[in-house]
């Protein structure tokens, strides 16, 4: 694995995932079988711990010239970046990575122990870690003692109760800290869910929360008493958007939505699917129907280009409309550019900095996440982009290419439909 001491041999490694890559187990027996099952979630396990020493390193390496405080926060953000792009994920779960690889390698030496020799998954040291945030060094390290040789026979519910059992006795206050922090932490969050329906999620103090139920429940009951048709589940979401939009019905709320899709699936009863910013697809049928039950709408062709069908421009024949060209952007791009960063687009960037003579156009634009704008600012990024493709180099010399996800395909030219509803009668539903 190791040339030398200080020198991690990759290529090794290359060759254990092409061996891996050939293992299915055929002819051999069941004992075999299980005893292989083990040994690969030992080496997952290893593996991880490898990933948090080698981050340890990288992030040493990457703050060795840093003098500020200001300089390491800055840098803690473009480190982060940096493992989520080589780890394949998110920002937000490079920045989990490395908090859970520096509290491993830097105060709880037990528990990386565990991880080291394959007696815990990856999670479960995730699940320690997180329990023991809000505690001093030095309690955390007696919490890691504590737990010691114990974590391998523990599910993960039982080493989260354990280690904040163990934290709470060492430092009865950490309870309150993270309580007034999950309190601080508290949020209203949406998110795609399928067959064209949301995740509406309120993120809130356990008092609040059992009250905004419980409300819900006792308004649904009074009026499945009084001989209301719907059912509970029904009721309870239409009266959560009546109160939190003033009105009295959930399904009249006035809004303004957007959605892309071909112009034959508009008007001429085409199939292919429609895309609504920020959701993801819906049915051809459900698009006609909203738009068809609006009462203001406005068309606006979109422009592709015909080898990759990207768009590429746009003309409106809507006379106000701030914004236009963010807008576009944002539709063009759906989310974050960053690779395997899902979150919504808020800042719209120039690639090759205004400041430097880059141009504000469509060919000079990426929609990003407020986070990855921000690491995009740290020394060390760069980024340069050629008709709609982005090419970005980290500081570690990663070089990732994006480019945005083709317009809707299907017979006819792309248009984003925008419609305005105002509160009125309950539309009919489709039938089942």
């Amino acid at each position: 694995m190791f040339d030398s001491p200080t020198t991690f041999d990759v290529r090794a490694v290359h060759g254990w995932v092409d061996l891996l890559a050939t293992a299915d187990g055929a002819g051999e027996p069941d004992s075999a079988l299980v005893d292989a099952l083990s040994v690969l979630e030992r080496l997952k396990s290893a593996a991880a711990a490898a990933q948090a020493r080698i981050t340890m390193a990288f992030d040493r390496s990457q703050r060795a010239d840093c003098t500020s405080e200001s300089e390491h926060r800055a840098c803690s953000r473009s480190v982060a970046a940096q493992v989520a792009l080589a780890r394949h994920e998110s920002p937000h779960a490079g920045n989990r990575h490395l908090g859970v690889a520096r509290a491993l390698s830097e105060e709880m030496p037990c528990t990386m122990e565990s991880l080291t020799r394959g007696e815990i998954s990856e999670w479960r040291a995730h699940l320690v870690v997180r329990e023991t945030a809000t505690l001093s060094k030095e309690h955390r390290a007696a919490v890691d003692e504590e737990l010691d040789g114990r974590l391998a026979q523990m599910g993960n519910r039982q080493v989260a109760a354990q280690a904040r059992a163990a934290g709470y006795r060492l430092d009865p206050t950490s309870l309150l800290r993270r309580t007034r922090g999950a309190e601080s932490d508290r949020r209203v969050t949406l998110r795609p869910a399928p067959d064209t329906m949301t995740l509406l999620t309120g993120f809130l103090p356990v008092a609040q929360g059992v009250a905004v139920h419980t409300a819900l429940r006792r308004h649904a009951d009074y009026l499945r008493s009084q001989g209301d048709d719907r059912s509970t589940g029904q009721i309870m979401a239409d009266t959560l958007v009546a109160r939190c939009t003033g009105r009295a019905d959930a399904v009249g709320t006035p809004v303004e939505i957007q959605l892309v899709m071909t112009d034959h699936a508009l008007l001429g009863g085409g199939d292919e699917p429609a895309l609504v910013p920020g959701h993801g697809p819906i049915p051809a049928w459900l698009g006609r129907r909203l738009v068809r039950e609006a009462d203001k709408a406005w068309v606006r062709r979109l422009f592709v280009s015909p080898t990759t069908r990207e768009l590429v421009a746009m003309a409106s024949r809507r006379r106000l409309f701030p914004g236009k060209l963010r807008d576009f952007l944002v539709l063009r791009d759906e989310v974050c550019r960053t690779p395997w960063c899902d979150a919504p687009v808020r800042h719209v960037d120039h690639p090759q900095p205004h400041a430097r003579r880059g141009s504000t156009t469509w060919d000079n634009a990426q929609g990003l996440c407020e986070n990855c704008n921000y690491v995009k600012e740290t020394p060390g990024w760069i980024a340069t982009a050629e008709g709609s493709s982005v090419t970005t180099r980290s500081p570690s010399a990663q070089v990732h290419v994006t480019r945005p996800p083709p317009a809707p395909r299907g017979r006819g030219r792309p248009v984003v439909v925008e419609f305005y509803r105002e509160p009125t009668k309950r539309p009919s539903l489709p039938a089942a």
